[in-house]
């Protein structure tokens, strides 16, 4: 592929201003690393992301165990949460404009509406996967209340919990960056909107290349771990 692309940048069929070639962009981005933009926009990013990201969870998780446990929450809430699910994340923005203005409020509220429906509806998934015999030992035994909910329910569903966790913060992810190209206060995305209004494609495309190696950071040391111990936890994977 790199090599492809230099003998496309090379070429001549494109100026260097619509493309560049890759050290042109490994130049730009050793510039950002150096000066310090590139750090700065990362924990930017991050610190909006985590905000965004925890709320998703705590409103997500009781949703979803709501939805799977009541089935007047079913009926109400469920097609609801469905219907919104399919509505893409940018779409939130000019809503979060009109209620919190220009401001981090208004990032973070795109953030949460990207990641807390896809943690509902996993988290349902996981509580609706439990075998039904383990729910009626857990009656027979007495277990109630929030013992129930904490000691049986959670642990039952976490194979789907953590599953919803892993695509709500790819979603999250994906909805910051969206928000943050069209209004942010520092961020990987303002950064990549600077690329594009200095007419700097090599900056462009190495701030793309910055987002896309910590989506995948994140995913491979954090959530592919955890999902990975789950499932062998739960008995759904083979132990290597």
């Amino acid at each position: 592929m790199l090599a492809g692309w230099a003998l496309a940048a090379s070429s001549g069929l494109w100026p260097p201003q619509l493309l560049p070639p890759p050290w042109a962009v490994a130049e730009s981005l050793w510039t950002m690393g150096a000066d310090g933009r590139l750090g700065s926009a990362i924990w930017a990013s991050l610190k909006r992301l985590l905000s965004g990201y925890c709320l998703s969870v705590a409103i997500g998780v009781p949703i979803g165990l709501g939805i799977a446990r009541f089935r007047v929450l079913s009926r109400l809430i469920k097609p609801v949460v469905v219907s919104l699910q399919a509505l893409p994340s940018i779409c939130w923005l000019p809503l979060a404009v009109l209620w919190f203005g220009l401001s981090e409020s208004a990032i973070i509220f795109m953030v949460v509406m990207g990641s807390v429906l896809s943690v509902a509806i996993s988290t349902e998934d996981g509580v609706q996967s439990i075998q039904p015999q383990l729910l009626q030992v857990a009656g027979t035994l007495g277990i109630r209340g929030l013992r129930f909910v904490a000691g049986v329910l959670i642990p039952g569903a976490m194979p789907g919990i953590v599953t919803g966790l892993k695509l709500g913060w790819s979603f999250a992810w994906r909805a910051l960056m969206a928000g943050e190209l069209l209004y942010a206060s520092g961020g990987l995305g303002q950064l990549l909107a600077a690329g594009r209004q200095a007419l700097d494609p090599a900056q462009v495309i190495a701030v793309m290349g910055a987002i896309i190696t910590v989506g995948v950071l994140m995913d491979r040391a954090l959530f592919r771990t955890l999902e990975h111990g789950v499932r062998r936890r739960w008995g759904l994977q083979l132990s290597t």
